[in-house]
């Protein structure tokens, strides 16, 4: 039996600050709701006081043909939750496994495909974010640049909106921002776009307006909606879409990325053994 099922929620969750204010009272009901009831369109719109047409145009919202489609996903994978966790050791394993269940969810392998593209095409990469989005590009930079991808990490302002005019056709940008508002990431996308960069952004909002300037948006799980989710890191989300998208571009050229990589841990140990003999 498959422990991962497809989920509405997360769908929800990405996209909602595109709702309007009526939409986000549905959206709520969706996202918070923890009994199996009766989800037909006349009965939740007499639930929540919205008409069954604004159920439709929510459900388009969220990437459906209509709300009959929405609610069969939604029943399909609707369990009930147990909320009698005790001790704070199974409350934090329960949120991080929440949030592998929501990016089974959102992951497109489609997607990660185009992506390892670009990675494989581009002559320089660049990501950059701020603050824990900072700390996982820094993360990015280590792990690609160990199999020979030229790849640089930014985490200061004045650099993001310089090296926007340096780029070109030749140039992969990725951008994390999980508010999907961090004005310097975004500049720089727009900018890099503009110049004929391929970009990405790693967000947990998704916004209509990025279709503008945005090649490929990579959705992440939000955790302002899950109980205890300021107990967890907002990093984590981050690295395991970084974690797929490394394994699907190692996968393209195995044996010669694999070599890189043993290739970097020989250089490091050889560095570690002449600091030992050094100071003995």
């Amino acid at each position: 039996m498959e422990y991962y099922v497809k989920s509405v929620v997360p769908i929800i969750e990405s996209n909602y600050d595109n709702f309007t204010t009526v939409e986000k009272n549905i959206a709520d009901f969706f996202i918070y709701n923890r009994k199996k009831e009766d989800f037909s369109a006349k009965a939740v719109a007499e639930r929540l006081f919205v008409s069954e047409a604004s159920l439709s145009r929510f459900a388009k919202k969220c990437g459906y043909r209509g709300y009959r489609e929405f609610i069969y996903q939604y029943e399909e994978t609707f369990v009930e939750k147990q909320e009698s966790m005790t001790g704070n050791t199974r409350v934090i394993l329960n949120a991080y496994q929440e949030l592998l269940n929501k990016t089974y969810s959102l992951v497109d392998e489609a997607q990660i495909g185009r992506i390892s593209r670009y990675l494989n095409q581009a002559s320089r990469v660049f990501v950059c974010g701020k603050g824990s989005s900072g700390l996982a590009a820094s993360e990015m930079e280590i792990r690609f640049m160990r199999i020979g991808v030229d790849i640089d990490s930014i985490q200061d302002s004045d650099l993001m909106r310089m090296q926007a005019v340096f780029q070109d056709t030749r140039s992969l940008v990725f951008g994390i921002s999980i508010s999907g508002e961090t004005e310097e990431v975004l500049y720089f996308l727009k900018e890099s776009h503009r110049r004929g960069a391929k970009t990405v952004l790693f967000t947990a909002n998704n916004r209509e307006v990025f279709s503008e300037y945005i090649d490929e948006v990579l959705l992440i799980p939000t955790l302002k909606h899950m109980n205890h989710g300021n107990l967890i890191s907002p990093q984590f989300p981050i690295l395991i879409m970084t974690d797929i998208i490394f394994s699907y571009y190692v996968e393209k050229d195995k044996y010669r990325r694999e070599v890189l990589h043993d290739n970097t841990l020989k250089a490091l140990n050889e560095g570690k053994k002449r600091t030992r003999n050094v100071y003995e």
